[in-house]
């Protein structure tokens, strides 16, 4: 770049220099073209010119000269400039090696640690190996000696066992003798009690039986209940859904009441049996089969109607069947079909109880 500004000041100096000559051939021909009009005037102007050129001339060459000197100052400093340059990178560089040769003698150093430590550590694990084998044989030894002595142990007692155990068979063998002749006579003996004693449950069951087809004869029909006065049981695990079928159930005047899982509506039936029942399948503890069981084994509630409600209504409908659920609900139902549901069971159960015999304890009540 100041190669390019010295060039372009040179051309400039040039340029000027071309520029005075062609000024001072155009005041010459100015002056010829006066001289006739004022010689002398024009001789003196011409010597002052003269005087005033060669001035501008010497002025010239010294501004040349000074501006040589400063061009060659300048190109001085930007040398020095970049010698100093030069040496700091120079510099720089030597540090920058010095550095790399520093870090990779420590790495070298650290490299011949790790591989001492190594080396070390690998004479300490084989001395390891090789204690640990002496000792494991010295243990398998050990064992091997402690095994033979058991064995040896084990069979002096097997035979004494076995001489114990055949004497122990004999002694059994006569007792069983004598005891299956005690027990085939009190057999026969409970045999003929028990005869008996059928025969007086059949002559029993015979009377019950003739008594309770003449009492539901004259049985009077069962009263049939308002919504007002039907209890629904809901049971299941879910809140959500006990929350939901309850406003549902009391949305339609129907009175509810909710279990948390099978166990809890157990407790709930005892003290208190509900009209419907209305499970869950999944629940902890107890689930909805064996909740329906447990009602179905209960006289009380054999009859009462359960509505069981699953995901998968199609996989679980065989098991709602064998154990006696009234209606199957897939999820999601529609409420209609809830509600639908329930008085169509409840119309079943009035049905079922009413066709079928009373227990005399009921018909006496």
């Amino acid at each position: 770049m100041d190669e390019y500004w010295l060039l372009w000041g040179l051309c400039a100096l040039a340029a000027l220099a071309g520029a005075m000559v062609l000024w001072r051939r155009r005041a010459r021909q100015r002056l010829k073209t006066k001289a006739a009009k004022a010689a002398a005037a024009e001789a003196a102007r011409l010597a002052a010119a003269k005087e005033q050129a060669r001035r501008a001339a010497v002025e010239e060459a010294a501004r040349q000269e000074a501006l040589q000197r400063a061009e060659a100052k300048a190109e001085a400093a930007r040398r020095l400039e970049a010698q100093r340059a030069a040496q700091e990178a120079a510099r720089q560089e030597a540090e920058r090696l010095a550095a790399e040769v520093r870090a990779r003698a420590e790495a070298e150093a650290a490299a011949r640690a790790e591989a001492e430590r190594r080396a070390a550590a690998a004479a300490a694990e084989e001395a390891a190996r090789q204690e640990a084998e002496r000792r494991a044989a010295l243990e398998v030894a050990r064992l091997e000696a402690e095994r033979k002595a058991a064995e040896e142990a084990t069979r002096r007692e097997l035979q004494r066992r076995a001489a114990e155990e055949r004497e122990r068979v004999a002694r059994l063998q006569a007792e069983r003798e004598r005891e299956a002749a005690e027990a085939f006579a009190r057999r026969e003996a409970e045999r003929q009690a028990a005869e008996a004693a059928a025969r007086r449950d059949a002559e029993r069951l015979a009377a019950e039986a003739a008594a309770a087809a003449a009492a539901q004869t004259a049985a009077p029909a069962l009263p049939r209940k308002s919504r007002e006065q039907t209890l629904v049981m809901v049971a299941d695990d879910s809140k959500i859904v006990r929350v939901k079928a309850g406003r549902l159930l009391t949305q339609h005047r129907y009175q509810v009441c909710f279990a948390e899982d099978g166990l809890d509506a157990i407790r709930q039936i005892e003290a208190r049996a509900p009209d419907v029942l209305i499970t869950d399948v999944e629940m902890p503890g107890m689930d909805g089969f064996e909740l329906t069981e447990h009602v179905r084994r209960n006289p009380l509630t054999a009859r009462m109607p359960v509505i069981m409600i699953t995901a998968a209504d199609d996989r679980h409908r065989e098991d709602a069947a064998r154990v006696g659920v009234s209606a199957l609900l897939g999820k999601p139902y529609p409420e209609d079909q809830l509600l639908a549901q329930i008085e169509a069971t409840l119309e079943a159960s009035r049905a079922a109880v009413a066709a079928a015999p009373q227990p005399l304890e009921l018909l006496a009540s």
